[in-house]
C-alpha cells in the first residue's frame, strides 16, 4: 500500500516528470562527411569525384553509349566518367 501511495504522489508532483534533453543541431556538413561506402572515379572533365552509387552505361545523346557514375558527393546525379 505504501509503495502504491508513493508511485501515485511522485506522479502527480509537477516537478517529478524526467525531461530528455534537447537534440542538438546537426550540421549537414558533418553528416555529408560522415557517409561510408563511396569510390574515387576519374570523370570526363578530368576531375576527380567521389560518388556513392554504381556506375551504369546510359545512351550518350550524340549516340553511343556513355559510362556514368551516379549520385556523386558534388550533388551531381550522374557524372560521365572517362574511359
Amino acid at each position: 500500500m505504501k509503495i502504491l501511495a508513493t508511485l501515485l504522489l511522485s506522479i502527480s508532483l509537477p516537478g517529478a516528470a524526467v525531461k530528455a534533453p534537447a537534440p542538438k543541431p546537426v550540421d549537414q556538413q558533418v553528416t555529408k562527411q560522415a557517409r561510408k561506402g563511396g569510390k574515387w572515379y576519374f570523370a570526363d572533365s578530368g576531375h576527380a569525384v567521389f560518388c556513392y552509387g554504381p556506375v551504369m552505361i546510359v545512351n550518350h545523346p550524340e549516340g553511343g553509349l556513355q559510362r556514368v557514375a551516379t549520385f556523386c558527393g558534388s550533388d551531381q546525379t550522374m557524372v560521365p566518367l572517362k574511359d
